[in-house]
């Protein structure tokens, strides 16, 4: 029950019952004010009936009425006696209250005492908190279960690296096969037209070996030779343009 007791719930509700005692106190001696005030003022009027009686004692014995002036005077006495213990009493209540305004403050003072005392307390409380936390939490930083998981981890994100660079090597690996296959395309147009090239070159060639001037003689050679020694001048033919093949 004392761990689960909150010393700051617990000292506030403390304040909270001390002023409210204040408030009680302070009605109770406000109280017993209105009653010092009151008896005081009831002595006043006792005594100042007795005062009036005896001057009309005085009165009666200045007129010679002596019987008149001493009836005056027993009523004075009557108001004596009740004055002076109203006086009595006034003195009493008057003590009490100079000793329940002393309480009061006093009690005010216990409380402002309480106040300064509930602030260092919770402060207290405060920093005790804030450093059990922060030891928890490094000792929980500072178990191996902590730096395994950090070690798991790290050999969770060396992974996800390597895994990333063998997904950009093989990307690399495609996009390099991709241009050797345009590039032997190219490469294979490249010989289709270096043989048509070459079979151009080869035609130029066969045009240029038959000499004019040849041919003549040999047409009036032909004329003049015998029917039967008489033959068709051979015909170079070109080769047959071959279809150029695409290579894959």
């Amino acid at each position: 029950m004392n761990r689960a007791e909150d010393p700051e719930k617990m000292l506030n509700q403390v304040l909270v019952d001390m002023k409210q005692q204040l408030i009680e106190a302070k009605k109770q001696v406000a109280i017993a004010i209105a009653d010092e005030k009151r008896i005081k003022k009831q002595w006043e009027q006792e005594a100042a009936k007795a005062a009036e009686w005896e001057k009309k004692a005085m009165l009666a014995l200045k007129a010679g009425d002596e019987n008149l002036a001493r009836a005056a005077l027993q009523r004075k006495g009557d108001h004596d006696e009740v004055a002076s213990q109203l006086k009595d009493q006034w003195e009493a209540q008057k003590n009490s209250v100079e000793q329940l305004k002393v309480a009061l403050r006093g009690l005010d003072a216990k409380i402002e005492e309480a106040k300064r005392k509930r602030n260092l307390l919770v402060s207290r409380q405060k920093r005790a908190e804030a450093q059990r936390t922060i030891n928890e939490t490094l000792s929980s930083i500072n178990s191996t279960s902590a730096f395994d998981t950090f070690g798991r981890m790290s050999e969770r994100v060396t992974q996800l690296e390597a895994e990333a660079e063998a997904t950009s090597e093989i990307g690399g690996v495609l996009e390099e096969g991709s241009l050797e296959s345009q590039f032997k395309a190219l490469e294979a147009g490249n010989v289709d037209d270096q043989l048509e090239a070459l079979k151009r070159k080869m035609a130029l060639t066969a045009g240029k070996s038959e000499d004019p001037r040849q041919l003549g003689s040999g047409r009036a050679d032909a004329k003049s030779a015998p029917p039967r020694l008489r033959s068709s001048a051979p015909t170079t033919s070109r080769p047959p343009r071959s279809t150029p093949s695409s290579k894959s």
